[in-house]
């Protein structure tokens, strides 16, 4: 297995990939995307504990979505039973995965706990127990540091589980080293990573722009009501049919890459 730094205009490149991949199977995509956010609104029904599971089976979730988006890649629509990958490839890999998972919702659960030392559990309760977020919690001082703070812990979280899952499940990666090797691959490609993140938020806000030009031209409040929830649920879909490429750009087996790509060997 070996590392491939790629060039910033990468990010960029992921994103027409996943935007295109998304159009050759977009009920499939959409279907799935849909039942995954279901699954974890119906967990979280249950308080803390339901929150905790869909923690846990949040890694093994995103590789469902990435297998899904490898298999429309390739022409084939993807089942509803792509979102179990994770478990159904063996005893080792399926511990590994729960392993990972376990690894997740510990370090999750560990930056909201930060985060109660900040505003007294403020956020904590919003985040986990679904607690009510009005506008005179949101104006506190202790929630808004609280909220950066959460932000601010959060982001080298994600970089250790982004790739962390299709290493454990395509390369047979340890989960702990995974967390490593995912960590420095999000790192070398940082810039790559950087300019996908701006991309996808140009997107969302190109999104609510026309939401809003067609409201306004259609019918006002009511029509935005009725075009936000499945243009979000598009948007989103997309995006995570773009995380597969940046993990399939970010690591190969020992086959020659693009002469554009720097190789950086992992032990």
């Amino acid at each position: 297995m070996k590392l491939n730094i790629v060039p910033a205009g990468s990010g960029w490149l992921w994103v027409k990939q996943g935007m295109r991949t998304f159009a050759r199977q977009p009920l499939a995509m959409s279907g799935l995307f849909l039942l995954f956010m279901g699954l974890v609104s119906l967990l979280s029904v249950v308080p803390v504990l339901g929150s905790v599971v869909a923690l846990a089976l949040l890694p093994a979730a995103t590789l469902g979505l990435m297998a899904a988006a490898r298999q429309a890649e390739e022409g084939r629509f993807p089942m509803p039973t792509v979102l179990a990958t994770a478990f159904t490839a063996g005893a080792a890999q399926r511990m590994s995965m729960l392993k990972l998972g376990g690894l997740y919702a510990v370090g999750f659960l560990g930056m909201i706990a930060v985060t109660a030392l900040v505003d007294g559990g403020s956020f904590a309760e919003v985040y986990l127990n679904g607690a009510a977020l009005t506008e005179e919690l949101v104006q506190e001082s202790g929630f808004q540091s609280a909220m950066w703070v959460g932000m601010g812990l959060y982001l080298p979280l994600a970089m250790a589980f982004w790739h962390a899952p299709a290493l454990v499940h395509w390369h047979g990666v340890d989960p702990v080293k995974s967390l490593f090797f995912s960590l420095l691959a999000c790192w070398k490609n940082k810039a790559a990573l950087l300019v996908f993140g701006i991309a996808w938020l140009g997107v969302f806000m190109t999104g609510g722009l026309v939401i809003s030009v067609l409201a306004t031209l259609l019918g006002g409040p009511a029509v935005a009501g009725m075009l936000v929830l499945p243009a979000v649920m598009i948007m989103a879909s997309m995006f995570f049919t773009s995380v597969y490429y940046t993990f399939r750009d970010s690591f190969t087996d020992d086959a020659p890459v693009d002469r554009n790509v720097e190789q950086g060997g992992l032990p």
